[in-house]
């Protein structure tokens, strides 16, 4: 069963069509350690943090859920302070995310989700 890593690291592959090469060139890291990364079920020890930070630029989401998704992978608890345990990494990734808009387009992604969260009401 594949860990949270490696459903992180998948999932962005195939949203974006890309490959190992594709993230390590991006990421500025090996497509040896992108493909080590991203089929190791249990990785022996937890990655270094420019290794993560190189994986996070290379698919283009934030460091803080491939940290979490990589301790996990090495079976080691990472506290994060004043950061809540978000138990799916696209959700973290979405709240990263948002707070890297503006406040105009904040207020636009909080319309759409409340439209969102309406419709699914009816």
């Amino acid at each position: 069963m594949p860990n949270t890593l490696q459903e992180l690291i998948k999932s962005k592959l195939d949203q974006k069509g890309w490959s190992y090469s594709d993230v390590a060139r991006r990421g500025g890291i090996s497509r040896s350690t992108v493909h080590h990364l991203a089929t190791s079920a249990r990785l022996a020890q937890m990655p270094q943090q420019a290794t993560l930070e190189g994986l996070a630029r290379g698919l283009g989401v934030p460091v803080a859920p491939i940290q979490r998704a990589a301790a996990e992978a090495a079976g080691v608890h990472v506290y994060f302070e004043n950061a809540p345990e978000i138990a799916d990494p696209e959700v973290e990734i979405l709240i990263a995310s948002v707070h890297k808009l503006s406040p105009t387009d904040r207020r636009h992604v909080a319309v759409l989700v409340e439209s969102l969260l309406r419709a699914g009401e009816c």
